[in-house]
């Protein structure tokens, strides 16, 4: 029987302050895809990459070459940049700056969002119907993880 493979889709949030803290749950995540577990997929969007070095250029660019070094380390798969058309069904979901980070999610087929977005965890569970779970790293870690690595989780 193949071993079920669970697509995480990391918002920019994650990936950051994983990259530059010591600890915490965005770090642990990264590093236990690092691991390159074959139950994990890692994901984030083009978009997503984008926001991050446009961030980095402007307030920390000394930082570019240290991200550039560990971001490939990760072995996330990169989802393409959404088109107008994958947009357009999003609208009204979330704020307009969300709507290519959520075209990402459903276009990389992700079965976890994890963002530490509260307000955007918090509009996506009232909207509903996304073929996705939502969470923060710290939720990830706590329930989705144990029960993935357990073999009980079937998304």
């Amino acid at each position: 029987m193949e071993t079920k493979k669970h697509r995480l889709f990391l918002d920019s949030n994650v990936i950051l302050s994983g990259l530059f803290s010591d600890r915490g749950a965005p770090r642990v995540i990264l590093d236990v895809l690092s691991l390159d577990l074959p139950v994990l997929i890692g994901l984030t969007g083009r978009f997503n990459l984008n926001e991050i070095e446009r961030n980095l250029q402007k307030k920390m660019a000394v930082a570019l070459p240290i991200y550039r070094l560990y971001l490939p380390k990760l072995k996330l798969e990169i989802i393409p940049l959404p088109s107008q058309e994958d947009l357009r069904p999003l609208a009204e979901t979330a704020d307009d700056k969300d709507l290519p980070v959520l075209a990402s999610v459903l276009n990389g087929k992700a079965d976890h969002f994890l963002t530490g977005d509260k307000r955007l965890i918090s509009l996506i569970g009232e909207k509903g119907g996304f073929p996705f779970k939502t969470v923060s790293p710290a939720e990830f870690l706590d329930k989705v993880l144990p029960e993935i690595l357990a073999g009980k989780r079937r998304c």
